[in-house]
């Protein structure tokens, strides 16, 4: 009998694990101690060498059907390469190019009808007709792309003092919005035969139709003209001060029925009462409210004494004073306390 004994299979495949085992711990114990390689900004880069990409190989398929083996590969299309035309851009064509364009398109707008305004819209008119606001402005017929609109406010503003504000607005292909804004008239102011509104600035503007709540004054004498002190350039100067229109819209009130208001240089605002006197008012708005009730309390007081005057005044409201009939030289002084 040998002293060697042969060694099972089983035995053989243990002793080749242990074996690769023993090897792998070796390696790794080696890669362990293995010095690093220190990295600092002194120390040059290695550079990585990227090994060239391997060529593809062909997959391939085994497909089992019992018989003999068959492998099928990709099929490859090699398709035909087309060679296209090649342009070489030059800004000189596409400058011309581009300058058809705008040319063709330049004489389409002043070409086509479908350009040309035939009336504008008008808002914000109560008594100017969009008619005649139409007329003023001449854009009939005329090409969207020559309209000005700053000309067109402009014009409007001087032809109709009575337009305190005006818009116009032009919109593609053939639209025009026209807004205006029209004063309104707080006085009728006659004189010499003649008449006109005005608006609580003081500026007279052509009478339209007819107007409610108008203060209609009778005057003997032109008034003073007021300041200008609006910055719109295109705004006409007062007729009168503000600050008459402001008394004689206090002392409308007070104006008996069936009498007007009357104006002179001499005793400002006043009215015929038909009792059978005169009263004056003055001109100055801010203490009117005191001069009806100081005026007031003396018309009572002379009703009770049962007299008559000719003429009241309380121009002056500290000083009031009125004239009796048989008196026409002789003015009696009164001072009431309101």
């Amino acid at each position: 009998m040998s002293a060697k004994r042969t060694l099972s299979r089983a035995e053989q495949a243990r002793l080749r694990r242990a074996e690769r085992a023993v090897k792998e711990i070796q390696q790794t114990a080696k890669q362990a101690v293995k010095p690093m390689v220190k990295f600092t900004s002194r120390t040059p880069t290695v550079p990585v060498v990227i090994p060239p990409k391997l060529r593809e190989r062909r997959r391939t398929f085994k497909i089992a059907f019992g018989l003999p083996e068959f492998h099928l590969t990709n099929p490859q299309l090699s398709l035909p390469r087309l060679s296209m035309p090649r342009f070489h851009a030059n800004w000189r064509w596409g400058a011309l190019i581009l300058s058809l364009i705008f040319t063709t398109l330049l004489a389409l707008a002043f070409r086509l009808p479908y350009f040309y305004i035939q009336s504008a819209s008008v808002f914000g008119n109560s008594r100017i007709s969009g008619e005649e606001i139409n007329g003023i402005l001449g854009i009939s017929g005329q090409n969207v792309f020559t309209v000005q609109p700053e000309e067109l406010e402009r014009r409007l503003r001087l032809n109709y003092p009575e337009i305190t504000s005006a818009s116009v607005e032009v919109y593609l292909p053939n639209t025009v919005y026209v807004t205006v804004i029209e004063r309104q008239p707080a006085l009728l102011w006659r004189q010499n035969g003649g008449y006109t509104w005005v608006d609580e600035t003081g500026v007279a503007f052509r009478p339209r139709g007819e107007a409610a709540g108008l203060v209609t004054i009778d005057a003997l004498d032109a008034p003073p003209a007021g300041l200008q002190t609006s910055t719109d350039p295109y705004s006409p100067p007062p007729f009168i001060q503000k600050q008459l229109v402001d008394a004689a819209r206090a002392l409308a009130p007070l104006v008996p029925a069936g009498s007007t208001l009357t104006y002179s240089t001499a005793d400002g605002f006043g009215f015929t009462d038909p009792r059978g006197w005169k009263a004056a008012f003055g001109t100055t708005a801010h203490d009117m409210p005191l001069k009806i009730r100081v005026y007031q309390a003396l018309v009572d007081s002379l009703v009770q004494r049962n007299r008559t005057p000719v003429f009241i005044s309380v121009v002056h409201p500290d000083g009031p004073y009125y004239r009796m009939a048989e008196t026409t030289n002789l003015e009696e002084s009164i001072e009431e306390n309101p």
